[in-house]
């Protein structure tokens, strides 16, 4: 009797990005946050901000005028809810929506290992967050080298950067994002590995991410406060100080790592131990 051939990781992975990208919502969602952008640098040249009463710019204002702060703060606007949405929406597709299709099943039973087909989920996911996030900071640069001109790269601490420079710390923060988004994308696994409704990874991934941010709001819940992933949301914009600041981005880095590593070992026990 022939042995089951295994499938090549390669073909795997096409055949779960093609599968992700053709579903209708993950290029709408893509659409909206490549239009974002857009829509807010222009929005920024079209409101006439108001200087607040000690003489200190809006942030619209400072948008308005700076092509090193729209990327940034687009990301920290859309980090919020937008891209953590299409974070979890495609890793809830990934098991729950496959289980929910009937479809998960027979992946299980092909001769593909579970921690394989969990690489491969995990993949796609991390693909998608990472694509999203990329294309919103980049269309967010080039949007404010149009809008504000190349000569508008300024720090907070008024250095004005070249291109180069400032195309650099727009990776930094999107690099860094990516990182956050890759933690909700594990956790989101984990959840849709223990259920078959997706709609309940959303709700519990969005959710949760609605308690933290409430959480980390409230002084007296200050000793739980290093263990919210949303807790260093706050120091992306350290990228616009000059030199920038590295504890908080790095106190960030190793608490979504640490999510990352927690959310796929939990996703990869149930993997293994679901039934067929």
């Amino acid at each position: 009797m022939t042995a089951p051939v295994r499938a090549p990781i390669g073909r795997l992975l096409r055949s779960e990005l093609r599968w992700i990208y053709r579903r209708p919502r993950t290029l709408i969602l893509l659409g909206l946050l490549a239009l974002y952008p857009i829509l807010f640098g222009v929005g920024t040249q079209l409101v006439d901000a108001p200087i607040r009463a000690n003489g200190d710019q809006s942030i619209v204002a400072a948008v308005a005028g700076n092509a090193l702060m729209l990327p940034v703060i687009v990301l920290s606007t859309t980090m919020i809810f937008f891209l953590p949405l299409g974070t979890t929406m495609t890793a809830s597709d990934a098991l729950a929506g496959e289980a929910s299709h009937g479809t998960l099943r027979g992946l299980l039973l092909a001769p593909v290992s579970r921690a394989r087909l969990l690489a491969v989920k995990a993949f796609g996911v991390a693909v998608v967050s990472a694509a999203a996030a990329l294309m919103t900071s980049l269309i967010a640069f080039v949007t404010g080298l149009i809008i504000a001109g190349p000569g508008s790269l300024v720090s907070i601490s008024g250095a004005t950067l070249p291109v180069g420079e400032g195309l650099w710390r727009v990776l930094l923060a999107t690099g860094w994002v990516i990182v956050q988004m890759w933690a909700i994308g594990a956790i989101a696994l984990a959840v849709s590995a223990s259920t078959e409704h997706p709609l309940l990874v959303l709700a519990s991934v969005i959710g949760g991410l609605f308690v933290f941010g409430l959480l980390s709001s409230i002084p007296v819940l200050d000793w739980m406060h290093p263990f919210l992933i949303t807790q260093s949301w706050d120091s992306i914009v350290d990228v616009l100080r000059d030199p920038v600041p590295s504890e908080g981005l790095v106190t960030g880095l190793l608490r979504a790592v640490c999510y990352i590593l927690i959310g796929y070992s939990l996703a990869l026990a149930r993997m293994v131990t679901k039934d067929s």
